[in-house]
């Protein structure tokens, strides 16, 4: 009798031993899921997954004519122990919320700033680009540490820094410090926010940042106001009587580029009802004109906007003597994005410009059809003084 009940008493402590090495046991995801895809609705180059374990982000245009993708896995803290993913699917496999963070690019900041988790950035290569008042601060105070370039970014000084999380973009994969900083366990995301050619496009990117911080919802609620801003000054300037012909560009040496029909600025320029001379051109980046070809088409247009980094007519009169035959030269209608400057020189356009396409858009609608926002303060594009 005793032995049976003994016999019995180590049959129950087996069975409760083996429940609890089951329930201990950490959960294998396989490559193919059941995720729910969150909606991106501009951006072409990224796409985000989740289910109720992990986000996984996959970058499509890392740079243009990107060959390759890069998954990304991220996993909340307290899951990390639990879960078991394969990591030969994810180019990295990241805790979240990341605590520490080295971006490179100053479209970087605006997103990360408006988020909130600034103060995560603990690194940045040439930071007298930053404009933003608040980062500016931070880099000020050493909290954001200067890094070099990002081409010969400091790898003893980011390995020094131990962030989790490289916020990196490049124009191709040569880029050897981002592979000596892998090598080293230091996740390299490769962000391709400024491919995109769409300017709600780019500024959906925030989506982008906000599942390394948790910070999906208030990303979904900042983007869902910036768009609808951009729509109701789209619709606001299809009320134009008149759509101005604009010339865009300027001379670097004998070479004179303007923006290509499908580039981000002649997507302003259309959501902003003008007629750019040269929309009908399949170009998505800058296309190189001699002076002759853009006299020809151009010198008659109403404006003339970014006339290289000339910021003064004075400065514009001096670069070259053929500028003044241009009407808008003689009319004084040149506009620029380069007379703003943050307080080491960088240009606040650049930075600031493609997360809030919104104040892009009505900054051109009030200098291309004024009565329709007479009281508008233009935020980027300034007049030539």
């Amino acid at each position: 009798m005793i032995k049976n009940q003994f016999r019995n008493l180590l049959l129950v402590g087996f069975v409760f031993v083996f429940l609890i090495s089951c329930g201990e046991k950490k959960k294998s995801f396989p490559l193919e899921q059941n995720n729910t895809a969150s909606g991106i609705d501009y951006a072409a180059g990224f796409s985000i997954n989740t289910n109720n374990d992990f986000t996984e982000i996959k970058v499509k245009s890392a740079w243009p004519g990107a060959k390759r993708m890069f998954t990304y896995a991220l996993v909340p803290r307290e899951k990390l122990a639990s879960i078991t993913l394969p990591s030969d699917a994810y180019d990295a496999i990241i805790a979240t919320p990341v605590e520490r963070m080295v971006v490179t690019s100053t479209t970087h900041i605006p997103s990360l700033e408006t988020l909130g988790v600034l103060d995560r950035v603990v690194g940045f290569p040439n930071t007298d680009l930053i404009s933003s008042t608040e980062a500016r601060k931070l880099v000020n105070n050493g909290q954001i540490r200067e890094l070099g370039t990002n081409e010969n970014i400091n790898t003893e000084m980011v390995l020094e820094l131990n962030p989790e999380v490289v916020m990196g973009f490049g124009i191709n994969d040569t880029n050897k410090a981002y592979k000596t900083i892998e090598k080293s366990g230091i996740a390299v995301v490769y962000n391709g926010d400024w491919v995109e050619q769409t300017p709600l496009g780019k500024a959906e990117w925030i989506k982008f940042f906000a599942p390394f911080f948790q910070k999906e919802k208030q990303a979904d609620s900042i983007f869902s106001e910036i768009e609808m801003a951009y729509q109701e000054a789209k619709i606001l300037a299809k009320k134009a009587e008149k759509k101005p012909t604009v010339l865009t560009g300027g001379l670097y040496k004998d070479v004179w580029y303007v923006a290509g029909g499908k580039s981000w600025l002649a997507q302003f320029l259309a959501d902003a009802n003008a007629d750019y001379i040269w929309a009908a051109s399949e170009n998505t980046g800058s296309i190189g004109l001699s002076l002759e070809a853009v006299l020809e088409r151009g010198q008659q247009a109403d404006f003339w906007l970014n006339p290289s980094s000339h910021t003064t007519y004075e400065e514009v009169e001096q670069a070259n003597v053929h500028y003044q035959q241009f009407k808008a030269f003689s009319n004084r209608k040149i506009y620029s994005n380069a007379v703003e400057k943050g307080a080491k020189g960088g240009l606040i356009f650049y930075e600031l410009a493609p997360q809030r396409p919104d104040l892009v858009l009505k900054d051109l609608i009030h200098i291309l059809h004024p009565d329709l926002l007479p009281d508008y303060e233009p935020y980027f594009f300034k007049p030539l003084r």
